[in-house]
């Protein structure tokens, strides 16, 4: 792939499907993504983000190499987020509602487990339709939790390191 081929996997991370898909993704990034850029630092965070986008999307690419379904969004990058959080976080409690009227302090590793585990079972899922018309990039978003779990310690600042 030339480096113009890398574009639209990078302009489709800043697209959306809809008003509720901006919020719902901006929501996740400001629930996990403040402390993960604290340990990490703004230019850090910035780059991490974007490469675990890059890596969703050439998952979601590679899974789906057929797929005529446009892919926007940037639940991959956010995903990969999720993947940093995970390891760096996980006995936080992350507050989830359990409808009709719950609301119960879970465990981020318990949360998040659960989140990725979802998101595997919808991609397999997807793989056995016949149309490939699932309008969700599960493998994007797996593709980005596994790369933000990879990488997230390489961006860590002097700082962010001492925790571990």
């Amino acid at each position: 792939m030339a480096t113009a081929g890398y574009f639209p996997l990078l302009a489709s991370m800043f697209l959306h499907g809809s008003w509720m898909h901006v919020i719902g993704n901006m929501w996740v990034l400001w629930l996990f993504g403040d402390n993960v850029e604290d340990r990490m630092g703004r230019s850090r965070y910035l780059l991490f983000y974007l490469l675990c986008g890059l890596a969703a999307g050439l998952t979601h690419t590679f899974i789906n190499p057929t797929s005529t379904v446009p892919v926007v969004g940037a639940s991959g990058a956010v995903a990969g987020i999720m993947g940093a959080y995970f390891l760096m976080f996980h006995r936080a409690r992350v507050l989830t509602y359990i409808p009709p009227f719950f609301l119960l302090p879970l465990p981020a590793w318990l949360f998040l487990g659960f989140w990725a585990l979802s998101q595997l079972w919808g991609g397999a899922a997807g793989l056995l339709q016949a149309d490939g018309s699932n309008q969700i990039a599960f493998w994007a978003h797996i593709g980005g939790f596994l790369s933000g779990m990879v990488l997230y310690r390489f961006f860590l600042t002097r700082r962010g390191r001492e925790y571990y």
